[in-house]
């Protein structure tokens, strides 16, 4: 993994900072754990000039170091203990403890201009005005520039070790409600329900869920987003759930729609069949060179077709991996084009107020044709299950 992490840094080096005479400090969390691997809250990393790479962080006392320093028993100051070191370790990080109270971003703004940085650029739709200011006003004779958002585009495209990832996070979550399935539903409640799923998947090997999963009944089921409420489930209701675990991080997401009782009734037949059918449409678009709208139309023409076009949502669905909600987005407005080796979930559905609706979602990673096409990461089955 220490390869995989220099890799990433030594490419977003190379994109954003080639004359190596300029430093980069990242600062948004998420970012940081794609570069460097777990780390301390509110760290920063630093690629400064050269080979001037720095983890700055106040480590947790009640915790080991993170990374391929972590040594069992050892807390951060005592003998043995990885940070302040003054070498970096097997990864090529070296690990710094910023001054007490010294925001770690600041600190490495400072150590960039020390080691002769003629410009630092950072994450400025991470930092708040006043945090920037205070960066400029730490180094006032070193510029800074914006990163823009570089270390989000290259975490567009996954490698291998985040896919595999993503597959066992998909293979928990879709243990995890399957053996919900198996269990009596009638009479309990939304909220119950979803805590025993999320107990399930930390069961089963989940860091925890990928989201707050949402547990939806009769009258709130197809809601995008729903809080599970004490609502009790009764026979002949709707019950759509929405759940993911997170596995080393990574985050993937499954939606399901099911009947209780012992069948659907028409109506919930046709609204099903229309939110299926506009989702395996979607599916079919996912292929590298695809446009994002066009993705997106494929399942909106579907449900608009159905007479429910008013009732989709702004997107049919988004990026994952160490988030939910990553670039790229599946939008009527979306810019860009589908590129291989890119996780995404395809989430179309339809709720009717005062009635109940259909939520069908999956995750994917797009292939191109000769390689199978998409591949389906949750396969939990998308019959309408009477329960």
């Amino acid at each position: 993994m220490s390869e995989v992490l220099a890799g990433r840094r030594s490419r977003l080096r190379a994109r954003s900072a080639p004359s190596g005479t300029g430093a980069i400090v990242v600062s948004r969390p998420t970012n940081v754990r794609y570069l460097a691997g777990p780390a301390p809250a509110g760290a920063a990393l630093l690629l400064g000039p050269g080979d001037t790479d720095a983890l700055l962080a106040h480590p947790d006392p009640t915790a080991d170091p993170p990374g391929p320093h972590a040594l069992a028993g050892r807390r951060p100051g005592e003998p043995g203990d990885p940070w302040d070191a003054a070498e970096p370790g097997d990864d090529g990080l070296r690990r710094t403890v910023p001054e007490p109270g010294q925001d770690p971003a600041v600190a490495a703004v400072l150590l960039a201009a020390a080691a002769g940085a003629a410009a630092v650029a950072v994450e400025e739709h991470h930092l708040t005005v006043a945090r920037h200011r205070t960066l400029a006003a730490a180094v006032p004779g070193t510029a800074l520039t914006d990163l823009d958002r570089a270390v989000e585009r290259q975490r567009l495209v996954k490698d291998e070790d985040e896919i595999a990832a993503l597959r066992v996070a998909a293979e928990i979550t879709d243990r995890a409600l399957g053996e919900l399935l198996e269990s009596i539903l009638v009479g309990r409640t939304e909220r119950h329900l979803a805590l025993e799923l999320e107990r399930r998947l930390v069961d089963h090997g989940a860091d925890g869920p990928a989201f707050p999963t949402s547990v939806a009944t009769g009258s709130h089921s197809g809601l995008a987003g729903h809080r599970p409420t004490d609502r009790r489930v009764e026979e002949g209701d709707f019950l759509t759930v929405r759940l993911g675990a997170s596995f080393r991080g990574y985050r993937c997401q499954i939606g399901r729609t099911f009947v209780i009782g012992t069948s659907p009734a028409p109506w919930q037949i046709e609204l099903y069949d229309l939110v299926f059918a506009a989702q395996r449409a979607a599916r079919e678009a996912l292929a590298p060179g695809a446009e994002l709208r066009e993705v997106d139309r494929a399942a909106r023409e579907v449900i608009t077709a159905g007479g429910h076009g008013g009732a989709l949502g702004p997107v049919t669905g988004y990026g994952v991996g160490l988030e939910i909600g990553e670039d790229p987005r599946l939008s009527p407005a979306a810019m860009g084009r589908l590129g291989p080796c890119v996780p995404v979930t395809v989430e179309p559905g339809v709720h009717l107020p005062g009635r109940g609706g259909v939520r069908i979602d999956d995750t994917l990673v797009v292939r191109p044709p000769a390689d199978g096409g998409p591949e389906l990461l949750t396969i939990t089955t998308k019959e309408l299950l009477a329960l």
